[in-house]
């Protein structure tokens, strides 16, 4: 049987992490230009970075999103493609999982 109560607070943590995450990066890439030409050269590869970075955290967030609504649909749990009970294992290690090992492998 699944706590959704025990992973909802686990994935409200991890969403309030990210997104505070996210403001910080935003904050960063928003900071205005080194005037001096060497040091806007090294801040451009630390923006791309960023960036990644802040993209992997919004991917990261609507998956979050989904499996809270999938906690209040009563649907938390179940394997998106099968239908089966993912494993209680696979969920502690990733919270926002919507699919079992074995559908999650065939994808």
């Amino acid at each position: 049987m699944i706590d959704a109560p025990h992973f909802k607070s686990m994935l409200e943590t991890r969403l309030a992490e990210l997104e505070s995450r996210l403001h910080r990066i935003e904050a960063d890439l928003d900071a205005p230009a080194n005037p001096d030409l060497e040091d806007r050269a090294s801040e451009r590869g630390a923006d791309e970075v960023l960036e990644g970075l802040g993209a992997t955290g919004l991917a990261e967030i609507r998956q979050i999103r989904a499996a809270l609504d999938r906690i209040d649909q009563g649907t938390y749990g179940e394997c998106l493609t099968c239908g089966e009970e993912i494993d209680v294992r696979r969920l502690e290690l990733a919270p926002h999982a919507a699919q079992c090992m074995a559908c999650a492998s065939r994808a």
